[in-house]
């Protein structure tokens, strides 16, 4: 994933935070960086479970489930699930920059 894709993540991030922040007058109930992720870790999981019973109803054969939304829905859970994976990469690599900094 290139870091462009991870750059849109991001800003996607800021954006949800943003859009739970209480006025800036008042940011003492501004929600945590682990309660964001938890959010969009819950958000992932979401789209790969509504995937998969999609794909579930399309092969049982039902007729309210179209092949071109199957494979939207596959794709969405598919981008999402790498998106977070870059995320977390990403997290990684700062916090071992972190622990490798000398004090």
């Amino acid at each position: 994933m290139s870091t462009m894709n991870v750059q849109q993540v991001l800003n996607q991030m800021k954006i949800l935070s943003q859009n739970n922040v209480i006025p800036e007058s008042n940011q003492t109930n501004r929600p945590e960086f682990s309660q964001l992720l938890s959010e969009s870790l819950n958000q992932v999981n979401e789209l790969q479970r509504e995937a998969s019973e999609m794909k579930t109803s399309f092969e049982m054969g039902d007729t309210n489930v179209d092949i071109p939304e199957v494979m939207i829905a596959v794709q969405k859970a598919s981008l999402s699930f790498e998106a977070i994976t870059e995320v977390r990469n990403k997290l990684l690599t700062a916090y071992q920059d972190v622990m490798n900094m000398q004090v």
